[in-house]
């Protein structure tokens, strides 16, 4: 155990500048600290740093060949780690960062080893969140930071979360208050000629195709064979404390399904939109909001809001696969046990 603290910079005062200057150093000292970023809490670590980045997978207990995605101030600081970089890029740098989005590009060795988990590729973003900003200006190094929180469990989207998960574990937490997207951000592989998405996020497929044309989706998202070049790409994740099935169907069915489980002395707790919780009138029911959006902000805390003490089992309906709904269903996939097509 180590003394985990708790920066709350939610003020925006002179107080949370003092802060966020305490946590820049003791991250250049080598430490691990977990920040807000507009997607989720990130846990942070000196970039360069081999030793300090294995801090990050020891707190988390994160297998070691999944890679790290380094957050960076500015597009200069981006350019710094990587090299070869396809005309196409810049573009989509000028148009979605600071922005969730993370690019994928030939490191030029500047990260360490475990950053990049021995691939010749590298995963750089620039975060769009005025802590997130603050901290890594403050910093002039790069920030190595997946989620805050143990590995195969529901992102953070709050101090809170980082809290509950990893307090002991890591040298300090910045609360900049609940995060924005709520989801991961958009990883897409720019070491080719044509850009390619490997993880959904808060960067929809349809945006940046307005931006550069063809955008591919890589057909290896699932494939638990690959080595990962981004994170999410394999393992299990997202998943809550108890069972978590996903119904794709009817509101009745969803109905059917849970009065089924419940006939058979389950505790079933519920995950649905606005509308199709006034329709179930059932409890508990997590309403996770009335657009896809809303929906997106909201999963992880209701993934997490469900104990073992309160339910059995989680029953969330699907939703539809447009925008950033692609994205949300890609992470209930990950963390389901079950899937039912009713």
């Amino acid at each position: 155990m180590i003394e985990t603290k708790r920066w709350d910079v939610t003020n925006n005062n002179d107080h949370s500048k003092l802060r966020i200057e305490e946590a820049a150093r003791m991250l250049k000292a080598g430490q691990t600290v977990a920040f807000p970023t507009e997607t989720v809490y990130g846990l942070g670590a000196d970039a360069t740093s081999e030793d300090a980045v294995a801090k990050i997978f020891q707190a988390k207990g994160r297998p070691q060949d999944n890679p790290l995605i380094a957050h960076v101030a500015t597009k200069e600081q981006l350019q710094k780690l990587v090299q070869d970089i396809p005309s196409y890029v810049d573009k989509l740098i000028d148009t979605f960062s600071p922005g969730p989005i993370t690019f994928v590009l030939p490191s030029n060795g500047a990260c360490a080893d475990n950053v990049t988990a021995g691939l010749s590729t590298v995963g750089v973003r620039i975060p769009d969140h005025p802590v997130a900003q603050e901290l890594l200006k403050t910093c002039t190094i790069p920030i190595a930071a997946p989620s805050a929180n143990l590995s195969g469990k529901p992102s953070p989207t709050t101090a809170d979360h980082v809290w509950e998960d990893l307090q002991g574990k890591i040298s300090g937490i910045v609360d900049g208050g609940p995060t924005g997207v709520g989801l991961e951000s958009t990883v897409i592989d720019c070491s080719q000629s044509i850009p390619i998405i490997l993880r959904p996020g808060g960067i929809t497929k349809e945006q940046l195709e307005l931006v550069v044309g063809h955008v591919m989706v890589d057909p290896a998202l699932a494939n638990e064979q690959e080595k990962p070049k981004a994170p999410g790409m394999k393992y299990t994740h997202y998943s809550p404390e108890v069972p978590l099935w996903v119904v794709s169907g009817t509101v009745d069915k969803l109905r059917e399904i849970v009065e089924k489980e419940r006939k058979r002395g389950k505790r079933v707790g519920v995950l649905a939109s606005t509308e199709t919780a006034n329709i179930l009138e059932v409890k508990p029911t997590m309403n996770l909001g009335s657009t896809i959006q809303e929906i997106a902000t909201n999963l992880y805390d209701g993934l997490r809001k469900f104990k073992q003490s309160d339910v059995d089992l989680i029953i969330c309906e699907a939703f539809p696969e447009q925008d950033i709904g692609q994205a949300v269903m890609n992470r209930l996939r990950k963390a389901a046990t079950q899937y039912i097509e009713a």
